[in-house]
This record gives C-alpha cells, sequence and structure tokens, in this order.
C-alpha cells in the first residue's frame, strides 16, 4: 500500500519509540532522509508525496539494522556534531554530545590566545579540532591519531567544513613521546579511550560490536592515556598552555590526581549537560 514521506517517517519514528530509541524522532528523520536522498528541508516540503516503493524498502532495511544494533551514523555515513556536517565511519567513534563540553571549555582559552596552536590528539573523527577551529578564527589545529583509517576521515572533514587553510592531519602515537618536529602548542585537547579493557565486552551493543575497540580501550583501569599524555605530552606544551580531557563516569578524580602529579596546576572539573563530571583541565608550570 503507498505511503507519504510523512507516513513513512512517523511510521519508523514510532517503531523505534517502540523499542526504547530514546532520540527515535532525529533518527527516523535521518533514516528516512538518506533512503531518499532528501535533505532535511526537502523532507519536510515533500512530505505529502508518495514514497517510491524501493526508497520505503530501503528505509526499513535501515531499520532493521539499526535496531539490530548498528548506529545510525554508520548505516548513513556522516553524523552532526558542534553543528558541523562530519564524514563517518566504522573506523572512528560516532561523536556524543558530551564530548561538545570539552569545545566549551576550552573556547574562553583560545579566544584570549591570538594566533593559538591546537592539537585534537586521538582525534577520531576530527570533530573536536575541527569544532575549536570553527569557532576561533585565527587558531592552527592539528588533528592527531594514530589510526590511518581515522586520518583518512580526519581529512575527509577538514575539506568538508572549508578549513584545509588552518586544520591538518598528522599520524602520532598518543601512547608515546611527541616528534621533536612537532613543536608546541598552547593547547591540547584530549578525548582518549577510557574504558577499561574488562568493561568493553558488557557495553551496549551498538558500541561493542560496532565501534573501534582501539578507541574505546583505555587499559585494565581506564586510565592509561590519562597517564601518558599527562607525563610524556607536556612537552609539547608551552608554558602556561593548557590540557583538556574528556573523562568517563567516576574518572574525573583520579584523572585530576594524574595532571597534578605531572605538573598541571589550576585544575578544574566541569559536568556535561547531564550533570555527570565530564571535562578536566589544568595549565602547565615549569616544574613537576
Amino acid at each position: 500500500m503507498a505511503t507519504t514521506y510523512n507516513n513513512l517517517y512517523m511510521d519508523i519514528r514510532q517503531q523505534l519509540r517502540t523499542a526504547g530509541v530514546q532520540a527515535s524522532t532525529l533518527e527516523a528523520r535521518e533514516l528516512v532522509c538518506f533512503a531518499s536522498g532528501k535533505t532535511r528541508q526537502q523532507l519536510q516540503r515533500d512530505g505529502q508525496l508518495y514514497v517510491p516503493p524501493a526508497v520505503e524498502e530501503q528505509a526499513r532495511a535501515l531499520v532493521r539494522r539499526h535496531l539490530a544494533g548498528e548506529p545510525v551514523a554508520y548505516l548513513i555515513g556522516e553524523w552532526e556534531f558542534y553543528g558541523l556536517p562530519l564524514d563517518i565511519d566504522r573506523q572512528v567513534l560516532i561523536p556524543r554530545a558530551d564530548t561538545e563540553t570539552l569545545v566549551d571549555c576550552a573556547l574562553p582559552f583560545l579566544r584570549g590566545q591570538a594566533g593559538s596552536r591546537v592539537l585534537d590528539l586521538c582525534a577520531g573523527s576530527g570533530c573536536i579540532g575541527l569544532a575549536v577551529a570553527s569557532q576561533v578564527a585565527d587558531c592552527r589545529v592539528t588533528l592527531g591519531d594514530i589510526s590511518e583509517g581515522a586520518l583518512r576521515i580526519c581529512r575527509q572533514n577538514i575539506r568538508r567544513n572549508d578549513l584545509s587553510d588552518r586544520v591538518a592531519p598528522l599520524q602520532v602515537n598518543a601512547m608515546a613521546a611527541p616528534p621533536r618536529q612537532l613543536g608546541t602548542y598552547d593547547c591540547i585537547l584530549c578525548n582518549p579511550p577510557y574504558i577499561p579493557t574488562g568493561d568493553i565486552a558488557g557495553l551496549d551493543v551498538s558500541v561493542r560490536d560496532f565501534e573501534p575497540h582501539d578507541a574505546l580501550d583505555g587499559g585494565e583501569d581506564g586510565l592509561d592515556f590519562y597517564r601518558a599524555v599527562s607525563s610524556l605530552w607536556r612537552e609539547a606544551l608551552h608554558t602556561g598552555g593548557m590540557l583538556f580531557f574528556e573523562v568517563g563516569i567516576g574518572q574525573a578524580d583520579d584523572v585530576l590526581r594524574i595532571m597534578r602529579s605531572f605538573g598541571f596546576g589550576d585544575l578544574e572539573i566541569t559536568p556535561d549537560p547531564a550533570g555527570i563530571p565530564r571535562v578536566v583541565q589544568g595549565v602547565l608550570y615549569d616544574e613537576i
């Protein structure tokens, strides 16, 4: 039986809602847009038009895959972060709204530093560094990651957002000392792997079975990257420069203590919109 775009969208939204999907409205819209090749505006404009059978079947096939655990961002190959459209695939984590808190914390500092150099370490899709570059017109950003797949996505997102003049990708290992030719930065932003190894098997299927484990596994206690970055990468910061970490639930106090032990001061913890301590930041001083 023929259905309109509006009815297909509402039917899929209800199906997702019944399955317990919290973002059912957003995800239903994105799946129908992708299946039909329409923008959000075009979908709204064409709401009363009938859907070709092939488009309806593709949309419903996408819903079946999503309800089996596959995230919408991987199904449609893109997601939005801080207002920026980003290419996404299974080589990188899907950007979360929680991570926007990290950008919010860094912006006041960077806006007071003319021509600042910024390193987004463990960059993944590049979402954090690109968001900063979009908001601070005179900063220059390096997107650093060890994964070739992640760097390919970074390059795509730099081009997609017309930031090639101020943002560059670079292969670096956050668990090793920075190469000397890297120079020093005014700010390092880092959303590292922070899931304890033993917890990964118990993650939601959408994360455990689809997102890259190398971008999740933070070692036995989840804190390996915080120790490495705080100790090894302080030499890539100017004295007076700032290090901003995203942290997992229950990790903020431990990360604060790690940073303090490696010479960072003026330490602060900032919660995300849900009230969960999400960002730990500090200033690099001369002496440990």
